[in-house]
């Protein structure tokens, strides 16, 4: 296979043009070959192929620095930067990660996993290069569903105007900003994107723009071929009215071409921005009929395209058929997501009450802020969320959401430990966050049933901002409905008192059950339902302190759960005798299996029950 010869960037510059569409092929079953065994993102990467290889070819990641946006489309440009034997670890614990990482490689710019930042941090990295008088190329790849949030045009307007030599490159694999319709824009972008346009271009900006009287005769000309141009073919001026050299649109899969675009925006030394169709799941049948689904996939059959162990019931879509039924009850209720109708459950609910669902693309500054108005007016907006998406629209869950106390529910999903996807996306702050804002209510169900509870409670019953925080995935032992009750004990004990809430409570039980069995400790295990608002008339009726408490998190350690209920115990003279925190620490949680990144940080069975016996054990 040629596949195998390529070891690094250098190799693919050295291919002869005929060989790369062997190359790209080989690529495309490459991809669907490692990612059906692992897992991951498919449809972008293949859609993603020639690009990634033009870029290659003209551009040298070693020194020039390439910066994705999400990362989503990273798998080519990792395979031929040295680590395509490595994809047999895609994603798992200790392996080969999912999205850019520069420690990985030096080819890998910038870490990456969400969205819309690529052209803000290539514009940093382009400054920084002309202060320090070094030379080299910047480019961002975005992809049009990136341009959808509100930090890229922040983006680009700043970089526009900056006039640093810089290449954004727009993948566009089905939403186009604007599109360009009938055969005059057919016309154009053939003509712009030829080799022969390219160095007339060149030819013209040299001829005008060495001398003040010539470069003032090339200004006046190029305002009137623009003005011209707009009248013409409009489609381009978002960007150029930035300061953007707009190049496009081009057909993302036709190398030769774009080896051509891109050599030609390097050439500029300017702002540049290269419009580039492409086909979401190209090369891939199962892939390109149905993008979405095959967008991050598990593993699958690639002769069928089937998930090779097909999904259950989980929290996604238990939240969805709850608040669709809920919206069934009350038409106030509402459905709001940011790109992520799918992965959320929500689906149904679109279906359902199409009128009451908004999909604000990749935005969740705005969907907050949305969700707000929609709450001053009378409506009940439930956001659904991932939680490490979450973090993007803080700033409007305090200034417009609680400082007014309206009534937003958030469904936040995949708190807490998520896994494959690494650092970029564990759900691990949230349950900080959310709880130190004023006002307040955070439920977390442990399981199905007190998910329909506590979601019925957040949208109906509760007044004020509200958040239900779940888990990825399926339920495990727990299963009961304790959600009437903000604190419950499930098992009695006298030795130590372990405190856990949402998935954490099964981890409690069966540590609880191996120290008694193992060490023949009695642990009283309690569950927190409400973690917010948390004070001393909910939690002093369970403790009278001198207590040893434990409590383990999928959280980071700063502000956690087990720190709050500590000192508000202290504060009341009922502090605990002794205080076990198990929780991520200041630790960036890596990829690999939920089980396997609990284990590794002592939050699973074996590594609760170990640390109760060493703070405990000699006691004993």
């Amino acid at each position: 296979m040629l596949l195998e010869s390529i070891h690094s960037p250098a190799d693919v510059r050295a291919l002869p043009d005929g060989q790369l569409p062997q190359l790209c092929q080989e690529l495309r079953e490459f991809l669907v070959k490692s990612v059906s065994e692992t897992g991951g993102h498919l449809a972008s990467n293949l859609g993603a192929v020639e690009l990634t290889v033009a870029i290659h070819r003209v551009f040298n990641t070693a020194e020039d620095r390439l910066v994705f946006d999400v990362g989503h489309q990273c798998y080519v440009h990792k395979a031929l930067t040295g680590r395509r034997e490595l994809f047999s670890t895609l994603r798992q614990f200790g392996g080969l990660s999912g999205f850019p990482k520069p420690r990985e490689s030096g080819h890998d710019a910038f870490v990456a996993g969400h969205a819309s930042n690529s052209v803000s941090v290539a514009l940093g990295m382009a400054r920084a290069r002309t202060l320090q008088n070094a030379d080299y190329s910047v480019l961002a790849l975005i992809g049009d569903g990136a341009l959808t949030g509100g930090l890229s045009y922040e983006g680009l307007n700043d970089a526009g105007a900056s006039g640093e030599p810089l290449i954004v490159i727009l993948n566009d694999n089905g939403m186009s900003i604007d599109p360009n319709v009938g055969g005059l824009s057919k016309h154009l972008s053939r003509l712009r994107s030829k080799p022969a346009y390219y160095h007339f271009k060149k030819f013209y900006r040299q001829l005008f723009g060495a001398h003040p009287e010539k470069k003032r005769l090339y200004r006046f000309n190029h305002r009137v071929k623009t003005s011209l141009k707009r009248v013409l073919w409009p489609s381009s001026t978002l960007f150029e009215d930035m300061g953007f050299t707009y190049l496009g649109p081009i057909d993302g899969h036709d190398l030769d071409r774009l080896c051509h675009v891109l050599e030609w925006a390097r050439e500029l030394r300017s702002p540049v921005l290269v419009h580039v169709y492409t086909v979401k799941g190209k090369g891939y049948a199962f892939a390109e009929r149905e993008p979405s689904k095959f967008h991050g996939v598990a593993p699958f059959d690639p002769v069928t395209g089937l998930l090779r162990k097909p999904g259950g019931e989980s929290f996604s879509s238990v939240f969805g058929k709850t608040l669709t039924d809920l919206a069934a009850e009350d038409d106030r209720v509402c459905a709001v997501t940011a790109a992520m109708a799918d992965g959320t459950g929500l689906i149904g609910f679109a279906r359902e009450f199409p009128r009451r669902f908004f999909d604000v693309a990749i935005a969740e500054g705005h969907a907050v802020s949305m969700a707000a108005g929609l709450a001053k007016q009378g409506m009940i907006p439930v956001l659904a969320v991932y939680s490490t998406f979450l973090q993007r629209g803080y700033d409007m869950l305090i200034h417009d959401v609680a400082l007014q106390g309206l009534h937003v529910v958030l469904g936040v999903d995949r708190a807490g430990l998520v896994g494959p996807d690494g650092e970029t996306h564990q759900g691990c702050f949230d349950s900080l966050f959310l709880s130190e804002i004023p006002g307040f209510t955070v439920l977390c169900p442990a399981g199905f049933a007190e998910l329909r509870s506590m979601l019925r409670q957040a949208v109906l019953e509760i007044d004020g901002p509200v958040a239900v925080r779940y888990p990825r995935g399926g339920q495990g032992a727990f299963q009961e409905d304790t959600s009437a009750e903000p604190v419950v004990c499930l098992r009695q004990g006298d030795d130590v008192t372990l405190l856990a809430y949402g998935p954490m409570v099964d981890h409690a039980l069966a540590a609880a059950e191996l120290l008694r069995r193992e060490r023949r400790i009695e642990a009283r295990v309690l569950k927190l339902n409400r973690i917010a608002p948390l004070d001393i008339g909910l939690l002093g009726p369970w403790f009278q302190g001198g207590e040893v408490l434990a409590v383990p998190e999928d959280a980071f350690g700063a502000g956690c759960v087990g720190q709050r209920v500590a000192a508000i115990l202290a504060e009341y003279g009922k502090a605990p005798g002794k205080l076990i925190l198990r929780n991520l620490g200041k630790t960036f949680a890596p990829e690999g299996a939920v089980a396997q990144l609990e284990r590794s940080f002592g939050l699973d069975d074996a590594g609760i029950a170990a640390a109760v016996w060493e703070a405990v054990g000699h006691e004993q």
